[in-house]
C-alpha cells in the first residue's frame, strides 16, 4: 500500500492516522466516550511477599501511577464514586472501566477476586474491567473466571511483560520468565479475554537492535493492545541507587532519539496490534531522569509528525511468517 501526506486512503485499521491508535478503536467499539477509573484494591505482588522475591522489580515504585482518590481506606465503590464524579464534571455522556491498577490484581484467592470485580461491575456506569497483573499470576482458575466474565462484560488483562529477554528480566529482578509471558498472552487470547502487553524500552543491557527485535517478536504473538514507555528512573527504587552508583549502566533516551526509535518500532509492528501508549509520565517530584517536560499528547503529536515526514506507518516493514 502506498501512502503519502496527501493521501485520502485509509490504512489497514480503517482510518488515516498512521498507526492503529487506541482512542479511535475505543470510540468505534463503544460509540461513546469510555474512561478508565483507577482503583487500588490492596493487592500485593509475588515479587514482594516472598513467593518469588521480596525486593520487587528494580524500577518499581507504584506511587508513580496512583491517583489521589486511590486509597486503601476507601472501598472499591468509594474509589469509583470519586473517580466518576471527577470525570462527569468534564463530560456529560460517559461510561467507565474499573481499572485495577496497583500491583498484581489477580494475585489473591478467587473468592476475593469475585467480590472485588463484581462490586466494581455493579457500580452505575461501569461497563467493564481493566486488570493489571503479572504473567505469573494467571492460573487456570483465574483464567476460567475471567473468561466467564468476558462473556458478559468488557474485560482486559494488562500484562507487565517489560522485556522479551530472560537475561534482562533477571537483571531487573522481575521474578518471571519470558515463557510465562508467552503463555499468558496465548491463554487470554484463546479464551476471548482482551489483553494488553506492557513493555519498557531502554532497560539496562538492551540495545536498539534488541528493541526492534522485540517489535518483531511481539508482532507474532496474540497481542491485542500494546503499551510502550521509555525507561524512567524513579526515586525510592533499586534502579535509582544503581543509577547513582553506576550511571554508565544506563542509556536514557532524549526526546528526539526515543521518537525515532518509536517510529522504527511501529514500522515493524503488526498492524493488527492496537497501540495504547508510547510514553509514561511520572509525577515530577518522583522522577530522577530523564526529565523531558512533555505531556503524553505532545509526544504523540511528535511521533505522528515524524511518521508523516518519513512517509511511513505502523506495519510497513511487518511480514507475516
Amino acid at each position: 500500500m502506498r501512502a503519502d501526506a496527501h493521501s485520502n486512503r485509509n490504512f489497514p485499521w480503517g482510518h488515516q492516522r498512521r498507526y492503529n491508535d487506541f482512542p479511535t478503536f475505543f470510540r468505534r467499539k463503544f460509540n461513546e466516550r469510555v474512561q478508565k477509573i483507577s482503583i487500588d484494591a490492596g493487592f500485593t505482588c509475588p515479587n514482594r511477599d516472598g513467593n518469588r522475591g521480596t525486593r520487587g522489580c528494580t524500577y518499581c515504585n507504584n506511587k508513580t501511577f496512583k491517583p489521589t482518590y486511590c486509597n486503601l481506606e476507601n472501598s472499591v465503590s468509594s474509589q469509583l464514586e470519586k473517580g466518576v464524579a471527577f470525570f462527569r464534571k468534564k463530560y456529560d455522556s460517559i461510561k467507565f472501566l474499573a481499572y485495577f491498577q496497583a500491583y498484581s490484581n489477580t494475585y489473591a484467592p478467587i473468592e476475593d477476586l469475585r467480590k472485588l470485580y463484581e462490586e466494581a461491575l455493579a457500580y452505575p456506569g461501569v461497563i467493564g474491567l481493566v486488570i493489571a497483573t503479572r504473567p505469573d499470576c494467571l492460573d487456570n482458575e483465574v483464567l476460567d473466571y475471567l473468561q466467564a466474565l468476558s462473556e458478559k462484560h468488557y474485560v482486559m488483562v494488562e500484562l507487565g511483560i517489560e522485556s522479551v529477554h530472560n537475561d534482562t528480566l533477571k537483571a531487573i529482578n522481575r521474578g518471571h520468565a519470558w515463557e510465562e509471558s508467552v503463555r499468558a498472552l496465548e491463554e487470554t487470547s484463546k479464551r476471548g479475554i482482551h489483553n494488553c502487553a506492557h513493555m519498557i524500552l531502554g532497560l539496562p543491557g538492551e540495545s536498539r537492535d534488541n528493541l526492534l527485535q522485540q517489535a518483531d517478536i511481539i508482532s507474532r504473538l496474540p497481542v491485542e493492545n500494546l503499551k510502550l514507555h521509555q525507561l524512567q528512573i524513579h526515586k525510592g527504587t533499586v534502579m535509582a541507587k544503581q543509577y547513582a552508583d553506576t550511571p554508565e549502566m544506563f542509556h536514557l533516551f532524549s526526546v528526539d532519539e526515543y521518537q525515532e526509535l518509536v517510529v522504527d518500532y511501529l514500522e515493524r509492528l503488526n498492524p493488527e496490534i492496537i497501540v495504547e501508549r508510547f510514553v509514561s509520565s511520572a509525577p515530577p517530584e518522583m522522577l530522577i531522569a530523564p526529565r523531558w517536560g512533555l505531556k503524553n499528547f505532545e509526544f504523540v503529536a511528535k511521533v505522528e509528525k515524524r511518521l508523516e515526514e518519513r512517509n511511513t506507518w505502523q506495519g510497513r516493514l511487518f511480514q507475516k511468517l
